[in-house]
């Protein structure tokens, strides 16, 4: 094991995007071992946005076990919205947050691993990069379209494909080409916002 000093920044809807785009679901319980076996995990932090005057949201179930069980999680309210075509959308955009938090921890990390394919986050992964941090992305290339952006797979020093960790991040019992859930219940699932 090495003892580089590694800081997890999870985009809570990003990595629910992609992992549905390959067709499994993400056991966080797997992904704290897989990370922490890479070295000494002094963060993990969880970004997600929630509807906040709904009387339950399908996501506040996975918030609570990921704040229970070694994850920093931080929500904001979703913001809802109309679309050009008259649809109901949710927005919850958490670059920000993730890029504040990232910053502030630079000066005590060797590497950022960072769940997103998000484009606007190459400018983070370059100010990173200068304070001396090594960037990892977690996307993947695999997807129709692909989910990352080109410009931040370039800028970052690793990026790994999610696709190459079903195996070790994926909930045991997930069947993944039908979506049936075939496990007993052990945490929640559920769907993060846009």
């Amino acid at each position: 094991m090495t003892h580089e000093r590694i800081a997890l920044f999870i985009d809570g809807s990003n990595l629910y995007a992609t992992a549905k785009a390959l067709s499994f679901e993400i056991d966080y319980r797997r992904l704290l071992k897989e990370f922490g076996s890479r070295g000494r995990l002094i963060r993990a932090f969880y970004y997600t946005a929630i509807l906040e005057d709904q009387e339950f949201s399908s996501l506040r179930p996975l918030v609570d076990w990921l704040d229970y069980n070694g994850f920093r999680v931080i929500t904001k309210p979703a913001k809802e919205f109309v679309d050009a075509s008259g649809r109901r959308k949710l927005k919850g955009n958490m670059d920000i947050e993730l890029a504040i938090d990232a910053l502030e921890l630079a000066s005590h990390i060797d590497r950022a691993v960072i769940f997103s394919g998000d484009g606007d986050l190459r400018t983070l992964v370059e100010a990173l990069q200068r304070r001396g941090v090594c960037v990892t992305i977690v996307s993947t290339l695999v997807s129709q379209p692909p989910m990352v952006a080109d410009e931040l797979r370039r800028q970052c020093d690793e990026f790994i494909d999610l696709s190459t960790l079903v195996a070790k991040l994926g909930r045991e019992g997930y069947d993944r080409r039908s979506g049936e859930d075939r496990r007993l219940p052990a945490q929640p699932s559920t769907s993060p916002l846009v």
